[in-house]
């Protein structure tokens, strides 16, 4: 049995023809390219097995034993090397296999047969591991490998033959990347023996001898022919093809006429010798694609003779001579005719159609003069965009025609072509200019069931007259003709579902009551000015950049989305929608207040979730009552001064852009959380919010009165609400009702520049928010004692802000708030150098942990004795304290904090923290302290958990010497008179020196003792020079980045 090779036809790829035709006579279809497979001659195959049995006699029986293992290794790995694609030299390949013929034909090595299919049938009933379905019993893993071989040595005495195999051989991975495949076999002449059939014979007697050496080289495959079958099934014609080199039972299971019914030659470099072989082979194809190959004359007249039960024939790209089409009754079971871009006959004749059984015809883009067609059953017909002056049809039972961009077709001619197919349903006439309403006319009268019309760019087209009752999609576009009056015939069409209008230029009005209306198109009509729609089924309605349309009145009892967006002279909207449940009128800036009463309860969409009024910027006062929406959006609305929402279900509400807005009530609402921050004009507020945690007045400077019945509120931020008047503020309330007591959620509350916030509302504000953990009163200057023991009613308070206040003492905090962990002290500059005393005296807040003293104006002592004895503290902030003069730490005045008899090793030594008596102290800055001239921070300082030390900008900063185990980030930037710098940091990763006065030496020894130092900033440093980077990383050759003035990163 031949095997056919499965060749691909490419327009780069195209066969010699001295080869095509000594391929096609001999039967070997062969690619000059891409060739697959293994394909021996008659000669070929004789002389396989006298040089295998020869080999397997002459090597001895000891010899092939010792070597067998080094054989298998040197044919492993050019097998594996085949398989992965790679290159291997061909001579070392080539004696590989001379000297593994021997070992390959032993009986060690004969285990196991590759043959199931038909031809071997009588072998196969012999055979015990065989079923009677025909399975594929053992696969040696290395069997197409060992054709290979088979091929290679067949050529031994003919080099050519040998080339010749050893390219397909090797084309076999290349051909895996092709696009189409077409795979065949023919019948065995002459009993020639394949070479994929050499397991039978003496090797069925040999595989029953000694099989443990190959086991590990099978594979078991318990696929039957049916089950193999319906696997590729789902296979395409590339996949098949791979499939069919993998043995005989699946070359032959890929082979079924059931998966080669289509055959798909579109684009492909194909001879009419190479077409005639694939008819042959497949006369039961019942799909044929020629498009775009060359001699399609020649070849679709092969293929009428040839393939009789051919249904679908598709052609196209080129020229079909009239031949074609008086033969085409001859392909009698033809359903479809599908020809595109080309030219039919000679141009200027007139081409018959002529089929009993035709049911869809296709002419795209075809060039012809006339044409007449004959076609009974024909139900398809569409020549769009076809250069025909005439087309006369005789298909009584044609159903949808497509003449869509016919320029050529006269008035008369679509009348008469579309008058003689009285069971019409669907009619495309677009961009025929011709076209007039009196063709429409008669094609009413004659076409009663058409249901579909395209009648888009007709310029004539008006509908004047015109009645088509059984019309359900009609599209008009760009209708120069249609106007107000063409809506009374459109009327007419009761049962009309979808109606497209965009572009008609000259329609002012759309009045219509259609009961099943659903869907319309008004887009771009410039003199578009009102809407009028009452239909009950209407679900889809598209209304864009109509510019003067200013009312809109809709009836509908399905619609569930409307959007009218960037319709800049809607004035009124008038909605009778029980189920609408979106609406989007952004841009529509001239919307009045009126609006409010259409989405309100009793204004006609009692559904209505969410309402889109971003940018309608003629709204004033805003009022909803709803008791159905969820999302309201007035983004941009910047005239809108007074808001009122009854809407106990609201869920969200954005008010971004809303800059005059002066009362806003929320009574009551759904809403979770509130952002009025953008509302600098806000002075009246009140909410009734059951559910609301978080409310944001940040920004609303002038707010009043506010009355808020948020039971579960958490957290409000009222930042930067600047005064402008005193007098005007003394009637400043700020009313909770609440009731916390049962939830134990967090809370936190900002009053932030309330300047005219007093005791009285802070006290108020404490009973009725027991749950508060975080209270920010910065830059409210009114609290003053009696607000601040108020603060008792708070026993989850841990965060405390009173920056920028004139306190001038902290007692009622020290004895209120026991539990405080941070505690916030900037600029408050009434406090004295005693003010913080209890602290580290009488172990006043001992949760303290974070305190924050900057810009204040305590003196060095009361620094110093902080830091001494508040050993509890984590982060301490010093920025800006101007009457810090040192951070000495390592002399006896500095009075040490670590007071233990137990020894301090130097760091050399230690590679963990030693646990002494020591502060928590993690973070340290001391930012912009003019006067502080040195920072000594020795081990005996007990620092050991400081991780953050930054002291830039502190211009008189001269000498630093620190020694911390943990310490990761130094930030000395700007300090201009740094001259001395020592660090015995072990941990330091991350050290700037931005703008400082140190040479090149000083840095590197401060360095020298930082191992694992990944960033060095020393930009804009005048002694250090960009040149001397190689220095630096040598002294610490664990830096990673190096930040200098030329070089940004280095």
């Amino acid at each position: 049995m031949k095997i056919w090779c499965c060749p691909c036809f490419t327009v780069e790829d195209e066969p010699e023809e001295e080869e095509g035709k000594e391929a096609m006579k001999e039967g070997d279809f062969v690619n000059k390219v891409n060739s697959e497979g293994v394909m021996a001659n008659e000669e070929e195959e004789e002389e396989v097995v006298p040089r295998l049995e020869l080999a397997a006699s002459d090597g001895g029986g000891r010899d092939r034993d010792r070597d067998r293992d080094d054989h298998l290794r040197m044919f492993e790995g050019m097998v594996q090397a085949m398989r992965s694609g790679t290159h291997w030299d061909e001579s070392v390949c080539v004696g590989a296999l001379d000297t593994l013929r021997a070992a390959i034909r032993s009986p060690r090595w004969s285990e196991g047969e590759t043959s199931s299919a038909p031809v071997a049938a009588a072998a196969e009933e012999e055979d015990g591991d065989h079923d009677s379905h025909h399975k594929r019993a053992k696969v040696h893993s290395f069997s197409h490998d060992f054709h290979y071989a088979m091929a290679m040595s067949s050529g031994a005495g003919d080099s050519s033959s040998s080339d010749r195999d050893y390219s397909r051989t090797q084309g076999s991975n290349v051909l895996y990347k092709s696009e189409t495949f077409f795979h065949s076999f023919t019948p065995n002449i002459g009993g020639e023996e394949n070479p994929y059939e050499s397991g039978s014979g003496k090797d069925d007697e040999r595989d029953k001898g000694d099989t443990s050496t190959t086991e590990d080289f099978e594979v078991r495959m318990d696929l039957t022919d049916d089950l193999l079958h319906m696997v590729f099934s789902f296979l395409d014609h590339i996949n098949l093809c791979r499939a069919a080199i993998v043995c005989r039972q699946w070359r032959a299971a890929s082979a079924h006429e059931d998966f080669w019914r289509c055959l798909n030659f579109e684009n492909r470099n194909i001879s009419v010798e190479q077409f005639e072989d694939i008819c042959l082979r497949y006369p039961n194809a019942t799909e044929l694609n020629i498009s775009g190959t060359p001699a399609i004359p020649l070849l679709v007249m092969t293929a009428i003779r040839s393939l009789r039960n051919l249904e679908v024939l598709t052609l196209g790209k080129g020229t079909i001579g009239d031949l074609f089409f008086h033969s085409l009754a001859d392909c009698q079971m033809l359903k479809s005719l599908i020809v595109n871009d080309a030219t039919l006959g000679t141009g200027i004749q007139e081409i018959p159609i002529n089929h009993d059984r035709l049911r869809h015809l296709e002419l795209t883009k075809c060039r012809v003069m006339r044409i007449s067609i004959r076609c009974p059953q024909l139900e398809t017909l569409s020549m769009k965009r076809s250069n025909m002056a005439q087309a006369v049809l005789n298909s009584p039972l044609l159903r949808d025609l497509d003449l869509g961009s016919c320029h050529k077709l006269s008035d008369a001619a679509i009348r008469s072509a579309a008058t003689s197919c009285p069971q019409l349903e669907s009619l495309d006439m677009s961009n025929c200019s011709c076209v007039s309403d009196e063709t429409l006319r008669e094609i009413a009268l004659t076409c009663a069931n058409l249901h579909v019309l395209n009648a888009s760019y007709c310029p004539n087209v008006s509908l004047e007259s015109v009645r088509l009752p059984m019309l359900t999609v009609l599209k008009l576009h760009s209708c120069e003709g249609i106007t107000s009056a063409s809506m009374v015939a459109i009327s007419n069409s009761y049962m009309l579902e979808v109606l497209e209008l965009d572009n008609c230029s000259l329609l002012t009005s759309v009045i219509l009551d259609l009961p099943r209306l659903q869907n319309i198109r008004l887009v771009h009509c410039r003199k578009f000015a009102d809407l009028n729609l009452r239909t009950l089924m209407l679900s889809s309605i598209m209304v864009s950049n109509c510019p003067v349309l200013h009312r809109i009145s809709i009836t509908s009892n399905s619609l569930q989305k409307l959007s009218l967006q960037k319709q800049e002279s809607l004035t009124t909207l008038a909605l009778q929608c029980p189920s609408l449940q979106e609406v989007d009128l952004t841009d529509c800036e001239s919307l009045t207040n009126s609006i409010c009463n259409v989405f309100s309860d009793g204004g006609g969409c009692p559904m209505l979730k969410t309402l889109v009024l971003e940018n309608c910027e003629s709204l004033t006062a805003v009022r909803f009552c709803s008791t159905s929406l969820v999302s309201l959006s007035l983004v941009g609305c910047r005239g809108i001064t007074s808001l009122e929402l009854t809407c106990p279900y609201l869920e969200q509400v954005s008010l971004d852009g809303c800059d005059h807005l002066e009362s806003a009530a929320f009574f009551p609402v759904g809403l979770r959380s509130l952002n009025l921050g953008i509302c600098p004009k806000l002075n009246a507020l009140s909410i009734d919010a059951p559910n609301m945690v978080l409310l944001e007045l940040k920004g609303c400077g002038v707010l009043s009165e506010a009355s808020i019945n948020c039971p579960l509120l958490t957290s409000l931020d009222a930042s930067f609400c600047r005064l402008c008047s005193l007098s005007y503020y003394t009637s400043l309330t700020l009313t909770f009702h609440s009731s916390l007591c049962e939830d134990q959620t967090k809370a936190l509350i900002y009053f932030v520049q309330c300047s005219q916030l007093r005791d009285d509302c802070l006290s108020a504000t404490a009973a009725s928010c027991p749950l508060i953990e975080s209270l920010i009163l910065m830059s409210c200057p009114s609290v003053g004692s009696d607000g601040l023991y108020s603060l008792r009613w708070l026993p989850n308070l841990i965060v405390l802000d009173l920056s920028y206040t004139f306190l001038m003492s902290l007692k009622p905090v020290f004895e209120s708030c026991i539990k405080l962990k941070v505690l916030k002290l900037q600029a408050c500059k009434y406090l004295s150098d005693s003010s913080l005393e209890p602290l580290y005296k009488e172990g006043a807040l001992p949760a303290l942990q974070e305190l924050d003293l900057s810009y204040g104006t305590l003196c060095q002592s009361a620094i110093e004795e902080l830091l001494s004895f508040c050993t509890q503290l984590t982060h301490v902030s010093l920025n800006g304290c101007v009457n810090m003069h040192d951070l000495n730490w390592g002399s006896s005045g500095g009075q040490p904090l670590v007071k233990s008899s137990i020894s301090v090793p130097s760091l050399e030594y230690v590679h963990e923290p030693v646990e002494y008596g020591n502060r928590l102290l993690q973070n340290l800055n001391c930012v912009g302290c003019p006067n502080i001239r040195k920072v000594h921070i020795p081990v005996a300082a007990g620092c050991f958990h400081l991780t953050s030390l930054n002291l830039s900008l502190s211009a008189n900063l001269k000498d630093v010497e620190v020694a911390c185990f943990n310490l990761c980030f130094l930030n000395l930037s700007n300090c201009y008179s740094l001259e001395v710098l020592k660090l015995d940091c072990p941990k330091l990763t991350s050290l700037f020196l931005q703008s400082c006065n140190m040479d090149e030496a000083a840095v590197e020894a401060a360095i020298s003792k930082c191992s694992m130092l990944e960033t060095l900033d020393v930009r804009f440093c005048p002694k250090i020079c960009p040149l001397s980077m190689g220095r630096l990383r040598a002294a610490c050759p664990s830096l990673k980045r190096i930040f200098s003035s030329l070089s940004p990163q280095s």
